[in-house]
Order: C-alpha cells, then structure tokens, then sequence
C-alpha cells in the first residue's frame, strides 16, 4: 500500500497545469450509451473512478480504451457502445464509486431497463439516490430495489415536469441523460448548476440533444430520437485547482494554475482574498500569493456557485494557521468533518459542533502519521503536511488517487518535498 511522505516547511512556487475534470468524464462516459457511435473525451486524466467506470462499460459489452496523448500530453478515453448487450452493473465493479449511478438513466432511456448495484464510494454521508428514481418513475419507468440492487424498466421513457426536493448533482445529470432519448419535453426544477452539469449539457447538444436552461435552476429537454458519437473536450478541473492554490497558499507561496476557470472558482478565489492572498486570475489561469499572515474568516458550503463541499476539507487545513478565530460550516454532507481528527494530531485546534467546526489558528502544526478518510480529507492532510515542520507520512493516499492525477508530481515541480512510497 502506497502512503505519502513529507518534509514540511517549503514554500511553493511555479506553475502546474491543471487535469481535466474527474466530475466532468463521469457522466461524458456514461452519456455515451446514449451515442450511436463512438465519443471521445479528450483531456481525461487518469484516475481509479474513470478505470472504473470503463470497466462497468467494458462489462456491458462497450470497446473502451485510452488513444495517444495529444501534444500537451492529454490523453483521450474512446467509448464505442454500439455492442452493448447487457444493461447492468454488478456489486464487484460498482461498489467503490458512487458515480456508477449515472448509468441508470441513459441505460433506461436508450434499452429501456437497467439492473445497477447500490452504489458506494467516499463515506461522507449517505447521498441517497431518491431523487434519481423519483425522476425516473415521473418519466414513467418502473423501478424496484431488491438484494442490494436497483431494477428499473421502461419500454419508453416520456417527458415529465421533474422538482428536485434538494440540489442534486449526479440527479440532474441522470435524468437530463435520460430525458434525451425521452419522448416529448422534460422540464428539471431546482435543477443543480455546476459547471459539470452545464459541460455535460453541451456534449450532449453536440450529440443532437434539445436542452436549454443549463446553468440555471430550470433546465428543459426536448426528447429526441437518437444521439451521435462526438468528440469532446472536458473542462478543468476546479476542484484541482482549488487545491493546487491552496497548496501556494498555505506555505506562503506564489502559485500559477495553468488552465484553471477562474469563473467557475469565484467562491474559492473570493475566499482566498479575504483571507490575506492575492489572487490574480486571467482567462485559463490564476495564480495567488501570500506573504502576510493567514487572516481567520467564516466558510459556509453551498451548492454552485457558493463556496464547494469538496474544497471544504483542504480549505479548514488551511484555515488551522489563521490568525484568529473562524467557522467553517457544512451543508451539503452530514460526515464530512473526519479529517478534524488528523488535524487535530498535528496541534491543530479544532472544535466541532454538528455541522460547524470553531477553527482557532495556531502558529504551526507538527508533522505526524495521518491516516485519510475520503478523497478530499486526504487532499487536506497533505496541505497539512506541506506547511507543517517535520514529517508527515499519510496512509491511505488510494483515496486521493480517485481524484487527483499525480498530484505528487505536481507539488514537487512546485517545490515540495513529497514523495510516494509503497509500505
């Protein structure tokens, strides 16, 4: 099992370029079932949720494979669905990624049924998937739960007025893939707004979808009957850049993220200014710098476009040299505070109430073993270690791997001192 190792205390700088968006590949690759042809997603990085999802497609029959990287070193994943022949995802393939999900709807809509294990993944609340089969059933499929598994059918799915009782991400993308193929218009109400949601919306216009509406709380799609393999270029990834900014800035350092959005970052970066860097941001990059000291601020989670659930974690490590005192507020997970222990072992102060953490700075934090919980709780562990003096080892970095591309690569180019070491 790989951990990393780091001798804290360098202050980053340079230039690191972002990957594209793992949230992004996801549902591309499941709205290639919907395609009559083969589409490809350039720009996809490589990371153990988008192998996984390959072989969830590979298992239904579709070809699946990686082409040559281009000439900035991005490589291609190459979907052909047209030999598809069994609509369904088992236990053994799906029970580490909850992203499986996102094949329900485009297996309905395009083979009327689907027989999808309950997902798993990251333990950080239960991120029921109600909302998905309430969608479903309004469209007119039937749907049943049974050993663990979601059945649904449905010899056409039809258009319906769909109202999300909650801001749902991978709910959106379901039932906007499965309202593609539908016959007649679908209407999604508190619909969610994130970038993936609206890069997903256009492969899927590229395709010969009818959607309008995307970015907004009311997307509207007019069924069609059938979709084209494309080509397509996912977005940055922000959730990355994110945290390759937060790297700079918590060593007091000066970092450019080549790539980046800074429109679809606005919330980060605007916090990162209130707390004492400065941040420069142009069209495909930002840089922030800190010299001065790390001023303690309130951080609240929203759904897009407030402040993102998944820079929350690295975001509170940062947070841990303040100068002063800050909430950080959770609301989108019920249990997405359990890095707080781990930091706590580096002498961070940290009081947690609910969905609230009181976060009084400290001047430093103290290397130690840190054992990572979920993906982003490790992404903050090692931000920890970056900043703090002496070593720090962290143990389950797999986690990390689902969604950061070589990210020690990326530090060490910055100046860290990180390296990757199998126990």
């Amino acid at each position: 099992m790989d951990i990393f190792v780091i001798q804290g205390g360098e202050r980053l700088s340079g230039t690191a370029r972002v990957s594209g968006a793992k949230n992004a590949v996801l549902p591309l690759m499941a709205a290639s079932l919907l395609a009559d042809g083969p589409v490809e997603i350039v720009g996809a990085p490589r990371l153990r949720d988008i192998d996984t999802l390959g072989k969830v497609l590979c298992h239904m029959g579709a070809e699946v494979e990686r082409t040559g990287a281009d000439g900035d070193g991005r490589e291609t994943v190459r979907i052909d669905p047209r030999k598809i022949g069994k609509p369904e995802a088992p236990y053994d393939l799906v029970k580490t990624m909850r992203a499986s999900v996102l094949v329900l709807g485009p297996l309905a809509a395009r083979f009327g049924r689907a027989r999808i294990s309950l997902p798993g993944g990251c333990a950080i609340g239960a991120r029921p998937i109600d909302q998905h089969l309430k969608g479903l059933e309004l469209m007119g499929a039937r749907t049943t739960l049974a050993e663990g598994y979601v059945e649904v059918d449905a010899a056409r799915l039809r258009g319906a007025t769909i109202y999300f009782d909650m801001k749902t991400v991978t709910g959106t993308e379901n039932l906007m893939m499965a309202a593609a193929l539908a016959r007649g218009t679908t209407v999604m109400k508190n619909a969610a707004r994130e970038p993936e949601v609206c890069d997903l919306a256009k492969a899927l216009r590229a395709m010969g979808a009818d959607i309008e509406g995307d970015g907004t709380d009311e997307i509207v799609v007019r069924g069609v009957a059938s979709l084209r393999g494309i080509r397509h270029e996912v977005i940055a990834d922000r959730i990355e850049a994110s945290t390759l900014l937060l790297a700079g800035a918590i060593t007091g350092g000066d970092v450019t993220v080549a790539g980046a959005d800074p429109g679809a970052m606005d919330a980060v970066l605007t916090k990162l200014q209130e707390s004492g860097a400065r941040v420069d941001a142009s069209p495909g990059s930002v840089r922030v710098r800190r010299e001065g000291p790390i001023r303690s601020i309130n951080v609240e989670t929203s759904p897009y476009p407030g402040f993102p659930t998944d820079v929350q974690a690295q975001f509170m490590a940062y947070q841990c040299l303040g100068d002063g005192f800050g909430i950080v507020r959770e609301t989108i997970f019920e249990n997405r505070f359990m890095h707080v222990a781990e930091l706590r072992r580096m002498g961070a102060k940290i009081d947690v109430s609910g969905s609230a953490a009181a976060v009084k700075g400290v001047p430093s934090l103290s290397g130690a073993p840190l054992m990572a919980t979920d993906l982003r709780a490790s992404a903050s562990l090692v931000l920890a270690g970056l900043a703090a003096k002496g070593t720090t080892e962290v143990l389950r970095i797999y986690h990390l791997d689902r969604g950061y591309e070589a990210l020690e690569d990326k530090l060490s180019a910055l100046g860290a001192r990180i390296a990757r070491v199998r126990e």
